[in-house]
């Protein structure tokens, strides 16, 4: 079980308050103009810095003054080792992600106190978590908000008088400069490794995912497939009385969410911790059934999909949710864009867009959900440091042959010729960023047969050939729908 918090001098309290501190915002991404816009009217002075942005007031580091700084308040983006970092804790002075400075901001809400924060971090399944997880406390009647690295800033919910609850999503950047949150409950999905060249290896990314339970009030959810996940819960300080929640995709032991004869049930919230029976029976919060709407082409529910959902319904649930807006919840819930989404149908061939695979965990939750022998596997792009042996080794029975995009092929070719010699590989060469994606699509047309799976599940970042993921996502659609037409 976790342990009780303790007393901790931290040192990440600027030398004078708020009101009079003189504040650098490094970076002026979507959180960090959040941030600026928050701390105008209630900082001493804001000053920005970005190199790319026309508008801030610096654009090279060197020209910040740290002997005249008592705060920064940097964006998810900024490494650890940037040289402004380095010379801010060298001067002392403390450094803030935006989620810092959201909790340390938060207004009243409707009911007299700030709104609680559900948290969900994990490498993959944060978005659909969170997205659920606001579905899920909509239907039970609550004004939630699913913000931070889903979309719309936590400091812009935080200043919200309106909002009941937040359901927060939060990467590894964002915790890695947060200190003094305390969630209501908390969740760390699954821990693989990514952002290894920004965290500098496995340990340290998965310490700082493992921040999200720190001083946690009532509950840590942890996934029961993972036991990373159960390590971060009890190395964690959190405050009395929160205890350890766990989550299944088999029948739950006692204090944890599971799945017995396809119906998803708690047996940790289901009962008051005092009484006699609790142990005997469990709630019914939803089935299958209710969540067949965002399975695959084959209409079945991806295992890390059920996943996603048994950690909405624990955060939920911890928050008070009664198990009847659970199944509303999840009923009403529907999958955002590039995730496991058919975009179009050739030659009895589904072709899938799940761009927001970016990491190798990702994809092979991905390729999972499909059938042995089926999939015609597009992949490829950035694969900032990571390895790609133990995906393609685990999942090489789904594959019938792979397309490779992107300018750093290499690693993943390397994979494929290791574990899956005898699959089928195509590189699409990267020299025309603009038709790439055609290019591709085209070649796994000739690949497929009648009842396979065209899936797009690269396992890297989009960057080098991409504005993001959604872009790489749509030139994908694009693509295929074109194909589709065209053979029609």
């Amino acid at each position: 079980m976790p342990r009780a918090s303790h007393d901790r001098q931290d040192g990440h309290e600027p030398a004078v308050p708020l009101e009079r501190a003189r504040v650098v915002v490094a970076g002026l991404g979507v959180s960090g103009r959040a941030a600026a816009a928050a701390l105008a009217p209630r900082a001493g002075s804001v000053r920005t810095v970005d190199a790319r942005a026309t508008d801030a007031d610096l654009h090279d580091v060197a020209a910040v003054d740290l002997a005249t700084t008592d705060l920064v308040v940097v964006s998810p983006g900024w490494a650890p080792d940037h040289p402004l970092l380095v010379a801010a804790r060298r001067h002392a002075v403390p450094v803030w992600s935006e989620v810092e400075l959201a909790w340390r901001l938060r207004v009243p809400g409707p009911s007299g106190a700030p709104a609680p924060w559900l948290a969900v971090t994990g490498t993959n399944g944060k978005t659909t978590t969170v997205e659920m997880l606001q579905s899920v406390l909509v239907a039970s009647g609550r004004r939630a908000r699913a913000v931070g690295n889903v979309g719309t800033p936590v400091v812009e919910a935080a200043l919200d008088p309106t909002v009941d609850v937040l359901a927060v999503e939060l990467s590894s950047f964002q915790l890695h400069h947060t200190w003094t949150t305390s969630p209501e409950a908390s969740v760390v999905l699954n821990v693989a490794p990514d952002h290894l060249d920004w965290h500098g290896g496995l340990d340290a990314y998965a310490a700082d995912k493992g921040r999200v339970y720190t001083d946690v009030r009532v509950a840590c959810v942890y996934n029961v497939a993972d036991p990373r996940t159960l390590a971060l819960v009890e190395e964690a300080d959190v405050l009395e009385g929160a205890r350890a929640v766990g989550f299944t995709l088999g029948a739950p032991a006692r204090g944890q969410l599971g799945v017995v004869d396809g119906v998803l049930v708690d047996r940790a919230f289901h009962a008051p911790s005092d009484a006699r029976d609790r142990h005997t029976y469990a709630a019914e919060l939803a089935t299958l059934a209710d969540l067949a709407h965002l399975g695959g082409p084959d209409g079945v529910v991806p295992g890390h999909v059920l996943a996603d959902a048994l950690a909405a319904a624990a955060l939920a649930r911890a928050h008070g949710v009664d198990a009847t807006a659970v199944r509303d919840g999840m009923r009403a819930f529907r999958s955002g864009a590039h995730r496991i989404e058919v975009v179009a149908t050739v030659d009895g061939a589904a072709y899938v867009d799940d761009s927001k695979a970016t990491n190798a965990h990702a994809a092979a939750a991905s390729l999972a959900s499909f059938a042995a022998g089926t999939v015609v596997w597009i992949a490829g792009g950035l694969a900032k440091g990571a390895s790609f042996d133990e995906l393609v080794a685990t999942q090489r029975d789904r594959l019938r042959a792979v397309v490779l995009v992107g300018a750093d092929a290499e690693p993943f070719a390397t994979a494929l010729s290791r574990h899956a010699p005898d699959i089928p590989v195509v590189r699409v060469d990267p020299g025309d960023t603009g038709t790439v994606m055609i290019r591709a699509v085209d070649s796994a047309r000739a690949l497929a047969r009648s009842g396979d799976t065209v899936l797009l599940a690269p396992a890297g970042a989009s960057m080098d050939q991409f504005r993001s993921y959604a872009a790489r996502g749509e030139a994908f659609a694009a693509a295929a729908r074109a194909l589709a037409s065209e053979h029609r």
